[in-house]
């Protein structure tokens, strides 16, 4: 059964009372790489990028990572040598 405008008026209310919405863009066929790396792990991709974003966090907030952008268009890698997956390998 659909639901009713009082529902759909009360869903809006609540999710614009208890969460900020924030839009991204990423390089095409990201999405999909993205979707099937949390359905990988049973996670839905909203649960998949948070924890990402919470875990970057929490390695920057203990000095863990360089806050130097790595760019993959670059051919960079990520900090301590880690090769960044869809990148050139670096002689």
């Amino acid at each position: 059964m659909p639901a009713s405008k009082a529902q759909q008026k009360a869903v809006s209310k609540y999710m614009k009372e208890n969460y900020d919405m924030y839009q991204i863009r990423m390089p095409k066929g990201k999405k999909e790489t993205i979707q099937t790396a949390a359905a990988a792990i049973g996670q839905s991709v909203n649960a998949y990028i948070n924890q990402a974003i919470d875990e970057r966090m929490n390695r920057d907030s203990a000095g863990t990572v360089s806050n130097a952008p790595v760019s993959p268009s670059e051919g960079g890698s990520a900090p301590g040598g880690a090769h960044v997956p869809g990148t050139p390998d670096k002689p």
